[in-house]
């Protein structure tokens, strides 16, 4: 019975293979990422009409001293400098 429950509702397929619906760890705020990581800053950018992606932006160790009480603007600011950036995908089944 549960190839016919996945073939009549696929989304039903969708929800238990991507695990979309869960957040783990439980009961923990993403857009305020400050309370979780050190020097990270929630984010969000538009890549094209109705899609919004949520990021985070973490400035490594060295430059923690710097980053301490700054706001937005400074870390959208320390994405334009000569520093690399690395960009982590985490896959498609956990959150941010």
């Amino acid at each position: 019975s549960l190839p016919i429950l996945i073939r009549l509702f696929p989304t039903l397929l969708t929800k238990f293979v991507y695990l979309n619906f869960l957040a783990f760890p439980f009961f923990v705020d993403f857009r305020q990422p400050e309370l979780l990581v050190n020097n990270t800053i929630s984010l969000y950018l538009t890549t094209e009409p109705g899609v919004t992606v949520g990021i985070w932006h973490t400035v490594p160790g060295s430059r923690g001293a710097e980053a301490q009480g700054k706001d937005q603007r400074w870390y959208e600011e320390a994405l334009a400098d000569a520093h690399p950036v690395i960009i982590y995908l985490h896959g498609n089944g956990g959150t941010r």
